[in-house]
């Protein structure tokens, strides 16, 4: 058996390889959104932090997770509670969320849009990214800000007391547009690929 030849590399012509260079614009893109996760990791270790001061009695920690996530209560509140504690620990399941989108949207953005990383014999290579394209990323990402909107959905009805009936409506209404956002875009994709199998056979 022989075997195939060698591929040829393509030289481009300057315009279509300037064109194409311009793909590293995005580079500086890329790198904010790290930065980006430096801030939320910061964020998270903050709020971390503030909710096991509080756990060991001190009302400085307590009132700045009382501001941060926006609790009220008619009676002064000296120590934590069930509902404090949800909704900090809520606080912090969202960082981790939208970190995860982060991550996506770096690595695989850069993937598919930039250049290649070669992570094929890397140990922690992600499995959705051996197969990652712009549908596929789509998707994810549609289905990951359903996440953290449930995440929100969820802190607000538990703090639903110190929110406007109107808010919680259109919070429920927005939700639920991204949920059948997410659901279209799914269907759309997995039709397009059933199309694209078709033309092939």
């Amino acid at each position: 058996m022989t075997s195939p030849p060698p591929r040829r590399k393509t030289t481009l012509r300057p315009l279509p390889n300037f064109i194409f260079a311009s793909r590293w614009l995005q580079l500086p893109l890329y790198l904010g959104l790290i930065a980006a996760q430096v801030v939320y990791v910061f964020h998270f270790w903050v709020e971390l932090v503030h909710l096991l001061e509080a756990v060991f009695g001190s009302q400085t920690a307590l009132q700045a997770l009382i501001t941060s996530i926006g609790y009220k209560s008619d009676v002064a509140i000296t120590s934590l509670n069930e509902a404090i504690i949800m909704l900090v620990v809520l606080g912090l399941i969202d960082v981790v969320m939208i970190s995860n989108l982060l991550i996506m949207v770096i690595v695989g953005g850069y993937e598919t849009f930039v250049s290649r990383m070669n992570l094929e014999e890397h140990p922690d290579q992600p499995e959705w990214l051996s197969h990652v394209n712009a549908s596929v990323l789509k998707v994810k990402l549609a289905t990951a800000i359903i996440g953290i909107s449930s995440i929100h959905l969820l802190k607000t009805f538990i703090n639903a007391a110190n929110y406007d009936e109107k808010v919680l409506i259109w919070q429920t209404v927005i939700h639920i547009t991204f949920l059948f956002s997410a659901l279209a875009i799914a269907l759309a994709d997995r039709l397009m690929s059933h199309t694209q199998d078709s033309a092939h056979h």
